[in-house]
């Protein structure tokens, strides 16, 4: 038997499993039986994120109070605000609340994240929404945004007014043939 020969049995094969596991839908072409196709359509589903699944409380797989905390998005009410400008025409704002210094709010991309601080020993300030993967790193030159589910930088060189000015200052003092005076 040839290759060809064995492809094209294979496809009818195939193709008379699918006919036979069709389901009832599909199946249905009387013009006697319209009632029972319109009985077997799937109810559209509702538009949930990964976060918000419905999960029982006492079900193993449930969400932490941690899990949920992050998964709602926070109240920015009475929050002071910061904008970063990033490279590549990135922009993040950073929502913080005087009374709570072990979270932020983080927008990005049109969605508030919710983040907590995580200590380090290097003294940046580093914050994380596990659920969504989301990890803030400030320091005093610049931010960055890491998705650590998949590995990679969000937003880099990201700069608020007060970190921008003094780079401002270094860049425009060679265009005009100064250097800058250093204390010493």
């Amino acid at each position: 038997m040839s290759l060809s020969k064995l492809a094209i049995a294979c496809s009818v094969a195939l193709g008379a499993m699918t006919l036979t596991l069709a389901p009832a839908s599909f199946a249905a072409t009387d013009a006697k039986e319209p009632a029972k196709a319109k009985a077997v359509k799937a109810k559209p589903k509702a538009k949930t994120t990964k976060a918000k699944a419905a999960v029982k409380e006492d079900h193993p797989l449930a969400m932490s109070v941690v899990d949920k905390e992050e998964a709602d998005e926070p109240s920015t009410t009475g929050s002071a605000s910061t904008d970063f400008n990033c490279e590549l025409g990135n922009k993040i704002t950073i929502y913080t609340n005087a009374t709570d210094d072990k979270h932020i709010a983080l927008r990005w991309k049109k969605r508030l994240h919710r983040l907590s601080r995580v200590g380090t020993t290097t003294g940046a300030n580093r914050f994380e929404n596990r659920l969504y993967g989301l990890v803030w790193i400030g320091i005093p030159a610049k931010g960055m945004l890491l998705d650590s589910k998949q590995g990679r930088q969000l937003a880099n060189e990201c700069k608020d007014a007060e970190q921008a000015k003094p780079a401002a200052v270094l860049e425009a003092a060679p265009s005009l043939g100064v250097l800058p005076v250093t204390g010493g």
